[in-house]
């Protein structure tokens, strides 16, 4: 892969357009990566426009600190850009303590990225046989996915891999890696590789093998928990008629987004008040999504399987969201974080300029 695909983001021009973005508007790009969407959101902002990049990698927090191969300045160096080392479930908290209360856009290219597939090293793709099995979107942080393969039960196992991966012999597949770790360490791709192809089946190796190593990862990264926390903060944190744009790839992603921005809600209900009106934090654009054409999905091949959704921030209040769910309990009311981030948090995500 070379370095300028790093860069090369997905649906670029639908997403610009889906936040219909103002000179003078506060954005935030959740999953900064080769910062591809925040330099084309910059581009379009004017010189008191804002944009906070969010990202807990240390490649892409190394990358924005950093021109590109071709002389471009670095993103920190613009002034209207600032850096968040955090997960992006922690929006919310980092942007108020910024002193930030409302946003008129956020956009979000969720799960793994081409350019990590790609390092040997990270273990996310099964192809190298001898990476180590880490699969962290922060490496400094948490169990390594060997390290979470070598201690969980063959009931964690089982139920990560059927949730996460839909794998119908999950618990054959669960038990053969217990199995498997009592005679050696799992360490490498390689490895997962040979042990997951025993209970394929009739299914094609590949794409068996992709939706296992999909399953360890959302569950090694929390990567669902995550996208929920982030669409719940969405709806305070956006303005009345602020924009949401999220990039999906798979179905457990997708079906997240597509209930939330619908329904107001993960289990796709509809609730409406008296009136008939729907009780939701956002209104879905018309069209539905956007899937990318032939000729970006030839170019990038990442784009072939993303979905874009759009919501647009209505006026319902949180609060009426809040009392529905009390009393209808349908909707998960997310946690208002508007204190200071203690010391010991704030200098171990960071807040850079």
């Amino acid at each position: 892969m070379s370095k300028a695909f790093y860069h090369q983001p997905v649906l670029l021009e639908a997403c610009l357009e889906a936040l219909e973005i103002k000179v003078d508007g506060i954005y935030v790009d959740c999953t900064l990566g080769g910062g591809g969407h925040s330099r084309a959101i910059l581009a379009r902002l004017g010189p008191e426009g804002r944009l906070f990049g969010i990202d807990q990698d240390e490649d892409a927090l190394l990358r924005a600190n950093k021109p590109l191969e071709d002389g471009t300045p670095a993103l920190c160096s613009d002034s209207r850009f600032e850096l968040i080392d955090a997960n992006f479930s922690q929006m919310q908290r980092f942007l108020q303590w910024k002193g930030v209360q409302g946003v008129h856009g956020i956009l979000a290219d969720l799960g793994v990225s081409s350019h990590h597939l790609d390092e040997v090293d990270r273990g996310f793709a099964f192809r190298f046989v001898e990476a180590p099995l880490d699969m962290r979107m922060d490496r400094r942080s948490g169990p390594s996915a060997g390290e979470w393969l070598a201690t969980a039960t063959e009931e964690e196992l089982s139920s990560a891999l059927y949730r996460y991966g839909e794998i119908r012999q999950s618990k054959r597949l669960a038990r053969d890696l217990v199995m498997a770790r009592l005679e050696a360490p799992l360490e490498t791709a390689g490895q997962l590789r040979e042990i997951t192809l025993r209970s394929a089946g009739q299914e094609k190796p590949s794409r068996y093998l992709a939706r296992v190593f999909q399953a360890i990862r959302i569950h090694l990264n929390r990567e669902m928990e995550s996208l929920q926390e982030l669409l719940e903060q969405s709806g305070t944190m956006l303005i009345s008629g602020g924009r949401l744009a999220v990039l999906s790839y798979h179905s457990l992603e997708d079906r997240l987004v597509k209930n939330y921005i619908n329904h107001g809600n993960f289990e796709g209900k509809d609730h409406h008040d008296l009136y008939g009106n729907p009780l939701r934090p956002m209104d879905p654009v018309k069209g539905r999504w956007k899937q990318a054409d032939a000729n970006e999905n030839s170019e990038n091949p990442r784009a072939r399987s993303a979905k874009l959704r759009v919501g647009i921030r209505n006026q319902v209040s949180m609060e009426a969201l809040y009392q529905a769910a009390q009393q209808q309990d349908f909707w998960k009311v997310p946690v208002r974080l508007s204190h200071r981030p203690s010391d010991s948090s704030a200098k171990k995500h960071g807040v850079h300029r």
